[in-house]
């Protein structure tokens, strides 16, 4: 649904209209410098052709040595493979490691895009309801809970979490390794916007367990969306699954992206200076919010999301985003994208772009809502 905003948005502006976009969840800034330099000198030096299908060796390496600069884990470079995005990780992912009919639990709220790959894999999202009682985060005993009821085979959560920027504690989410492990099922931890917390790191899924699939991505940290390029870091066994299905569906990860790619893990300073932005946007929401009557919203550790109770305005996201839209020129994401069964009274916004146009985001629905 964020992309249907998205299209309507763009035909408002062709249309003449001033829009502020609070709905994508992409970074709004450029590539670092270091990762465009890199691109074109790689341009000026050779041909671009096919790579191999788990990555370049020199980017797979990197990735590895990341693990141990910031969490302090040892990952092989042998245990990475480097894909089309972390889109790209998560069809092969999900084809490498679960047969058709695998029950694969997912939170509500969550990314809509797993359920949707799931479905049409052949594989059974299982929706695991979070909320206020667990700071929108899942828990080993929710996880048991749901095994119990019905055996499940893996399950797939993201922390900090798309909409809600909730984060599982480092303790449970050793818990949730741990109770994984014991019933034999494969965690999938979605690690994408790790780098985006405000108060407390977040922690890889790798520290408490080998077994665990990671998924990450350059999309927004490193602010390379369309470059296209993410990784896995995987069990040993599946490693070899996992080629096949990348040499057969992409044959390898852009090429050109994963030359730039390398450079992105020197630009932390200009990293770290777009993760301010998004700090003083989300301090800003944070204390603007609740004088609009928007006071009820889960709790934003990370990534670049308010996901907010909108219950006291309306009971029909989608028909409340739209009038938005198209009364206040301000576009945010209905929450029925990401919870099928809550989400009509909430909603997504997200502050990944500039700062001049949250504000005016925050003024243009201060006086639609007041009149």
């Amino acid at each position: 649904m964020a992309m249907d905003v998205l299209r309507d948005a763009k035909a408002l502006e062709r249309a003449g209209r001033s829009i502020i976009h609070l709905e994508l969840g992409e970074p709004g800034v450029a590539a670092p410098r270091r990762v465009r330099e890199a691109a074109m000198e790689a341009m000026r030096h050779g041909a671009i052709g096919y790579g191999e299908a788990l990555g370049e060796a020199a980017l797979r390496a990197r990735i590895a040595r990341h693990y141990g600069e910031r969490y302090d884990v040892d990952v092989a470079p042998e245990r990475v493979i480097v894909t089309t995005g972390s889109s790209g990780g998560f069809l092969i992912a999900f084809l490498a490691a679960f047969d058709q009919g695998s029950r694969i639990a997912v939170t509500a709220p969550g990314y809509p895009a797993y359920a949707n790959i799931l479905s049409a894999l052949g594989l059974e999202p299982v929706l695991l309801d979070v909320g206020d009682e667990t700071r929108f985060a899942p828990t080993a005993a929710i996880l048991e809970a749901a095994h119990r009821a019905r055996k499940l085979h893996g399950a797939l959560f993201m922390s900090p979490a798309n909409p809600t920027g909730a984060m599982v504690a480092r303790e449970e989410l050793a818990r949730i390794c741990a109770f994984c492990e014991e019933a034999g099922i494969l965690l999938v931890s979605d690690e994408i916007y790790h780098g985006l917390e405000y108060e407390t790191r977040a922690e890889t899924a790798l520290r408490f367990s080998d077994r665990a699939l990671v998924i990450n991505s350059f999309s927004k940290y490193y602010a390379m969306t369309g470059w296209r390029l993410g990784w896995l870091a995987a069990p040993a066994e599946l490693m070899r699954p996992l080629e096949r299905l990348q040499q057969s569906l992409a044959i390898c990860a852009p090429t050109l992206s994963q030359r730039a790619a390398l450079a992105a893990f020197d630009a932390g300073d200009e990293l770290e200076a777009n993760r301010a932005v998004y700090g003083r946007n989300r301090a800003f929401l944070l204390d603007r919010l609740p004088r609009l009557g928007l006071d009820k919203f889960a709790p934003p550790d990370g990534a670049f999301y308010i996901y907010a109770d909108v219950s006291r305005f309306t009971d029909d996201s989608i028909a409340f985003c739209r009038r938005m839209l198209h009364e206040a020129g301000v576009a945010t994401t209905p929450g029925l994208d990401f919870d099928p069964r809550r989400g009509a009274k909430t909603l997504r916004i997200s502050y990944a772009g500039p700062e001049a146009d949250v504000r005016e985001g925050v003024a243009r629905l201060e006086a639609w809502l007041s009149a």
